[in-house]
């Protein structure tokens, strides 16, 4: 089979990470990646190996300027593919979207776009079929990736009929943490919904959720605090077979000395993950509880990586080079490897889930 050739547009905290796991897939091509700066984030990108595009005639220019020999502007890199992910900030994946249509390949775009602009939000395990040979699709944001991951671990087990959750979001990401953050507050957003409860529902139409959002001064992850009704009864037992059973979910237990989300992160700098990435959900085992129909979970949402694996298999579908999402989680997963339990309950040296 022959790769399919993936360029990425916007080479910072998303970009370089689907640059990185594409690098890694055995069927795709990373052709390059194209972005407008200069400094040490693109310098880097060369130092990988990858070929570096402007995304605009100037940025290529500038690029040339500064020493850094690009291999073109952003109509040669297109031209060299089959699909691009878009990894450029809120709004100017909207501004790129006629320069892909007039090159003639697909797309992926992120959360930061509206709904509108692809007509499809993407989560793998939710609406993977939808996305089949579609021109473009959008990778909803790191929020409401874990809330379509955990709420619809649950809705294909019958344990949903309705959800509110509050969020608590990073403050700021940490490469940029000098430029500003809060500091002893938390920010309230003052609308509700917030608007990861509606975009959940641009995957997950008949969602019944409500969520609240707060931005609190750390920039590790966000967490999550939901409580689900279930249309009937049902145990904790019933519940951690449903999160088990559903891809990109990890349960961690605080009796393990696993007590906030930089343990998490601990974990996963231990294991050896690029970046400290943390690419699943982490659901906390000891804090989960039932209540009749009431389920109450906490977990944690990595927003610089959770959405990695999905656009790897956003571009499996649009590009339909697999049309089976099984198979394509499986591979990705694989290819990353995303963990079944991040700390195995089980485990004797040297071995790994």
């Amino acid at each position: 089979m022959t790769p399919v050739r993936v360029a990425v547009n916007g080479y910072g905290v998303i970009g370089k990470r689907v640059a990185d796991a594409v690098a890694l897939q055995p069927d795709m091509e990373l052709v390059g990646v194209a972005d407008v700066a200069t400094d040490y984030r693109v310098r880097l990108a060369l130092e990988r190996g990858y070929r570096l595009f402007g995304s605009t005639a100037e940025a290529a220019a500038a690029m040339r300027e500064a020493g850094l020999e690009p291999a073109g502007d952003l109509g040669a890199l297109l031209a060299a593919s089959d699909v691009v992910v878009d990894a450029t900030p809120k709004r100017v994946g909207a501004a790129n979207k006629p320069a892909y249509e007039a090159a003639g390949v697909k797309a992926i775009f992120q959360g930061g776009e509206k709904h509108e602009l692809a007509g499809v939000s993407f989560v793998a395990q939710a609406n993977y079929a939808e996305a089949l040979g579609r021109d473009f699709v959008r990778v909803v944001s790191c929020n409401t990736t874990g809330l379509v991951r955990v709420l619809g671990a649950l809705r294909s087990e019958g344990l949903l009929e309705r959800a509110r959750a509050v969020l608590i979001r990073r403050g700021t990401d940490p490469w940029e943490s000098h430029l500003g953050g809060l500091v002893n507050t938390l920010l309230p957003e003052p609308k509700v919904p917030s608007h990861q409860g509606p975009d959940a529902r641009t995957v997950l139409p008949d969602l019944d959720l409500v969520t609240i959002a707060a931005a609190g001064p750390f920039n590790l992850s966000h967490v999550h605090f939901a409580v689900v009704e279930a249309p009937r009864e049902t145990t904790e037992e019933e519940v951690f077979a449903a999160l088990r059973a559903a891809p990109r979910i990890v349960l961690v237990r605080a009796g393990e000395g696993v007590e906030a989300p930089n343990s998490v992160i601990e974990i996963v700098r231990d294991l050896g993950r690029p970046r400290g990435d943390l690419w699943e959900v982490a659901v906390w085992e000891d804090s989960l509880a039932v209540s009749g129909r009431e389920i109450f979970l906490t977990y944690q949402v990595h927003n610089e990586a959770i959405v990695t694996p999905e656009n790897v298999d956003a571009i499996r579908a649009v590009t339909a080079a697999e049309r089976d999402p099984a198979s394509s989680i499986a591979l990705t997963d694989e290819t990353l490897g995303i963990r079944t339990e991040l700390i195995p309950v089980a485990a004797t040296a040297g071995e790994r889930v």
